[in-house]
C-alpha cells in the first residue's frame, strides 16, 4: 500500500469516452489530442497510451522536451507527434533523436531555420488569424514564405471559441478559410475543444481538443457530452469537535455557530487544491457533502463533518465537476487541471 496520503483517481473509460464523443462531434474531420502540460496534469504517458488505443492519431505537445518523453509511444503506434511551440535555435540538437516529430513553425525565422536544418522534412505551420499570439501573418503566406516547404498541417487558434456568439469566431474562421489552396498543406486545423462545439464550418480537416478530453466543459455545446476524468481523494488525519464560537484555520475566517465535528485532511494548495476554494470547496464521504471550512493551507484543509461520521484514517473524495469547482473558486478549469501536483498517487481504472 502506498505511503502517499492523497490520490488522484483517473478513469480510462471517461477519457476514452470523451475523445470518442469529440471525434463524433468533429464529423468528417480527424480528431487529435492536446497532451501538453503532462497530459493536462493527469500524466502524459498514461493519457497517450489510452488515447492511441482509442484511435487517436494526432498528438500535440508544447515543447521538444515534452515530445522527447512521448516519442517512443508515438513511434511504436505510428502516430503523429507535433510540437506547438515551433523550433528554437536551442531545439536543433533534438532533430536527430526525434526524426518523426514535427514542429509548428510560427515565424519567418523558424521557417528559415527549418529549411536549413531539415530540408524536405515535413512540418506544420501556425498562422495568426487575429489572436495575436503565435503565428505567421496570412500576408506572409500569400507572399510565398512557405513556397517549397513540406507542410503537413496549416493551423490557427481561436481566441474566443468559449463565447459562441463572439464576432471574432467567424472573423477568424473566414480568414483561415481564405488560405485554403494557398499552400501545399495537406490538412487545415482550427478548432480546439470549444471550437468543435461551434459546428462543422470550424472543423476543417483536423480538430485539436484539449480540456474537454480531461473532463472540462469550455462551452455549453459540450454539456452532457463530457464526463469527469479525475477525482481527488485525501486521507483524514485528525477529527475534532470545534466548540461554538471557536475558529478554524489561518486568520480565523470560519467560526463555529454550533459545536461542529471537523475533519482535518491531508490536502492543500501545494497539491493544486486551490486556496481560492477556502470556504467554497466541497468533499464527499459517500454521498454526504463535507464543505471546506476556513482557509485552505499549503498541506491541510478542514471539512465540516456534520453530514457524515468521519474518522481518522478515512478517505474522502472531492468535487470532480470542473465547471462547479471553477465557478466556486473563480479559477479556470484549465488551471485547476494543470495545477495538480506530483504528490498524488495516480490510480487509473
Amino acid at each position: 500500500m502506498s505511503h502517499r496520503p492523497n490520490r488522484l483517481y483517473l478513469s480510462s473509460d471517461a477519457l476514452v469516452a470523451n475523445w470518442r464523443a469529440l471525434a463524433r462531434l468533429s464529423g468528417v474531420a480527424a480528431c487529435g489530442a492536446a497532451v501538453k502540460a503532462d497530459g493536462y496534469g493527469l500524466g502524459a504517458r498514461a493519457v497517450v497510451e489510452r488515447l492511441i488505443g482509442a484511435g487517436c492519431r494526432d498528438l500535440f505537445v508544447a515543447t521538444w522536451a515534452e515530445a522527447d518523453g512521448l516519442a517512443d509511444l508515438a513511434d511504436a503506434a505510428g502516430v503523429s507527434l507535433v510540437v506547438l511551440h515551433g523550433l528554437r535555435e536551442a531545439d536543433l540538437p533534438m532533430l536527430g533523436s526525434l526524426p518523426k516529430v514535427r514542429p509548428v513553425l510560427s515565424t519567418a525565422a523558424q521557417v528559415a531555420r527549418w529549411r536549413d536544418a531539415a530540408p524536405g522534412r515535413p512540418c506544420d505551420v501556425m498562422v495568426d488569424t487575429g489572436m495575436n499570439r503565435l503565428g505567421i501573418a496570412p500576408g506572409e503566406i500569400v507572399a510565398g514564405l512557405l513556397d517549397g516547404v513540406d507542410v503537413d498541417t496549416l493551423m490557427s487558434h481561436l481566441a474566443c471559441a468559449d463565447e459562441p456568439a463572439h464576432a471574432m469566431n467567424e472573423a477568424q474562421r473566414a480568414r483561415f478559410a481564405a488560405l485554403a489552396g494557398r499552400t501545399a498543406a495537406r490538412r487545415m486545423s482550427l478548432a480546439n475543444s470549444a471550437g468543435i462545439a461551434l459546428g462543422a464550418d470550424y472543423h476543417f480537416d483536423l480538430t485539436r481538443p484539449g480540456l474537454a478530453l480531461y473532463g472540462g466543459v469550455p462551452a455549453a455545446g459540450l454539456t452532457g457530452a463530457i464526463c469527469p476524468v479525475a477525482t481527488i481523494a485525501a486521507e483524514v488525519l485528525q477529527c475534532r469537535v470545534v466548540r461554538a464560537g471557536e475558529t478554524v484555520g489561518y486568520n480565523a475566517t470560519w467560526r463555529a455557530a454550533v459545536d461542529t465535528p471537523v475533519a482535518i485532511v491531508n490536502l492543500g494548495y501545494a497539491d493544486g487544491y486551490r486556496r481560492a476554494l477556502s470556504d467554497r470547496g466541497c468533499a464527499f464521504a459517500g454521498d454526504a457533502p463535507l464543505p471546506v471550512i476556513g482557509r485552505v493551507s499549503m498541506d491541510l484543509l478542514a471539512l465540516d463533518a456534520r453530514a457524515a461520521a468521519v474518522r481518522e484514517g478515512d478517505w474522502v473524495r472531492f468535487d470532480d465537476d470542473l465547471v462547479h469547482v471553477a465557478a466556486a473558486s473563480g479559477v479556470s478549469q484549465y488551471e485547476l487541471l494543470t495545477g495538480l501536483g506530483q504528490r498524488y498517487e495516480r490510480h487509473w481504472s
